[in-house]
């Protein structure tokens, strides 16, 4: 019997000792402090700055269209395809060709031009950086706020990926008595927006930058909206600057602490404990998942170890450069799209809207400062700041897609967003969702706002009836 009690009071202690290591983050930091005037460009232009708010116009220079048309003529025969094989070695040679042949001799390279310039774009210097941004004010009629909100994008997206949302965003509707001013730049690197010139601009400093943009806009409070890598950074200015931060919408909800993880591997065996059953199968069996996330991210490890490399080979083949970013634009859309011969591209999108977030890609040769951000954001230095287990208690709705990477339900969420106001999930949609289903992203965008709204509203009640 005694033997028994030891072993149950050494066992206990044992994991008593493994919970709070693993629960460490439950205590949370405090934030750090950056330096939201630290230098990412040349030191030459320290002396010249121009703080002014520039028009910008996307351009295809001849030239660059008659190069890339030379590169995809002078391509050279893909091995084909296994026998009976699809998208799940990656692209399929043969629905390539198909690809880069509608590149090369259909896609209208004028008139997608004048599609990219469809919206007020303008450029800006901060810290050291032009930063690209489409601007798109409403007509709103009186009685009707006017609120900004921020939305960004991610890898290998665009703000191609928002065009098709800003008319649904900048419309007002029956019964809202607000409209959205939107801002939507290109991340620094990506596109239209410089590069840094030196390491260490992770999702923290594009935080910084993005706050830096919306008060140089006259936007000292204001909405943000993310998916992808726009997710990460929303979130971090949600962390950094609270106050600025008046309602955090996301549509790729992701928690990454000890507390979530533990409790993740406790809901294997008891999945209640932190998901609702129907959506269960969305997160277990845990090796069912892991397989997935092992067989899908290998591009992750290579760009966050050597994006350079990768680079190299994607500025120089626009082959290269279609294959790599549109078999994430199958894969990540419907799981399965990789047992279809054509990897599904265009069920849910068309060839044009997929060359237009290409062409920006190419007509920038930014692939590798783009790719360049996950080196950055995986580094000991990003990873020390220790974001992740400091709680955001700024307003958080999220939009949870079918076919998102991974599912992280209130349960968990609430660890990061105490103040999760809402979970809307959905039984369709994959990662790239404000481009694939603009209507539904709209919808949650405007009643996320709404309840953000009314939040502020009772917060500040409640405050005055202390008082």
């Amino acid at each position: 019997m005694v033997n028994k009690l030891l072993a149950v009071a050494v066992l206990g202690g044992i994991g008593f000792v493994v919970w709070r290591y693993l629960c460490s983050s439950c205590h949370p930091p405090k934030p750090p402090v950056l330096d939201v005037d630290e230098w990412w460009g040349p030191d030459h232009l320290k002396t010249a700055r121009d703080e002014s708010i520039k028009p910008f116009k996307v351009v295809f220079k001849p030239d660059m269209i008659k190069d890339l048309k030379d590169r995809l003529s002078r391509a050279r025969k893909w091995t084909p395809p296994l026998e009976g094989v699809a998208f799940e070695y990656g692209f399929n040679s043969k629905s390539l060709e198909k690809v880069l042949q509608y590149w090369k001799d259909s896609y209208q390279f004028e008139a997608r031009e004048k599609y990219l310039n469809t919206y007020p774009q303008f450029t800006t210097f901060i810290q050291g950086l032009n930063i690209h941004f489409i601007r798109v004010k409403p007509d709103a009629t009186q009685g009707v706020e006017v609120v900004p909100l921020l939305l960004l994008h991610g890898w290998p997206g665009s703000v191609r990926e928002f065009y098709e949302l800003i008319p649904l965003l900048t419309k007002q509707r029956p019964g809202r008595n607000f409209v959205f001013e939107v801002v939507i730049p290109s991340l620094p690197g990506y596109g239209f927006s410089d590069a840094a010139v030196r390491p260490g601009l992770a999702t923290p400093q594009m935080a910084v930058i993005m706050r830096n943009l919306m008060r140089r806009l006259g936007h000292k409070k204001f909405y943000v909206q993310g998916g992808d890598w726009g997710s990460i950074i929303v979130s971090n200015m949600a962390t950094l600057f609270p106050e600025d931060i008046l309602g955090h919408h996301t549509n790729m909800p992701f928690v990454r602490q000890s507390c979530t993880m533990l409790r993740t591997l406790i809901g294997s065996v008891f999945p209640s404990f932190v998901v609702e059953e129907k959506y269960a199968e969305r997160m277990y069996p845990l090796s069912k998942h892991y397989s997935f996330l092992l067989e899908e991210t290998g591009y992750f490890h290579l760009q966050a170890t050597k994006p350079d490399t990768v680079g190299v080979a994607l500025t120089d083949s626009p082959a290269g450069l279609a294959a790599y970013i549109l078999e994430k634009f199958s894969t990540w859309t419907v799981f399965e799209n990789k047992h279809l011969p054509d990897g599904g591209l265009t069920k849910k999108f068309t060839l044009d809207q997929l060359i237009d977030n290409l062409m920006i890609y190419w007509s920038t040769s930014s692939i590798t400062t783009a790719m360049r951000l996950y080196s950055e954001d995986f580094s000991i230095k990003r990873r020390s700041m220790n974001l992740e287990n400091i709680p955001s208690h700024v307003p958080t709705w999220a939009l949870q897609a079918r076919y998102e990477l991974s599912f992280h339900p209130p349960s968990l969420l609430k660890y990061k967003y105490p103040n999760l106001i809402n979970v809307t999930v959905l039984d369709d949609g994959g990662h790239f969702l404000a481009f694939e289903m603009p209507a539904v992203v709209a919808d949650d965008v405007f009643n996320a706002v709404s309840a953000f709204r009314d939040w502020h509203k009772n917060k500040a009640q409640e405050e005055k009836t202390e008082l």
